[in-house]
């Protein structure tokens, strides 16, 4: 029978994307426009949308490492 593998939900990384694509293309649009003001909240809104790409990938990787060190673990004592 095949081995199933633990199902991730990778969500994290295309929001993150999709909010920093919106915060930079808001931002040049507000300052073509000459709105300041919205323009530092799209600014915001593209600092938030990086990190959080790189956190979510960081969990996926360190959920992953801790799989094959469980696998590694069963395995011996076997």
């Amino acid at each position: 029978m095949e081995k199933k593998k633990k199902l991730r939900c990778p969500l994290g990384i295309p929001g993150g994307i999709i909010a920093a694509l919106v915060g930079l293309i808001l931002l040049i649009v507000n300052l073509v426009n000459g709105d300041y003001l919205n323009a530092l909240l799209a600014f915001a809104l593209m600092l938030l949308g990086l990190p959080f790409v790189r956190v979510t990938m960081m969990v996926h990787l360190a959920n992953d490492r801790l799989d094959e060190i469980e696998e590694k673990l069963n395995n011996n004592k076997k």
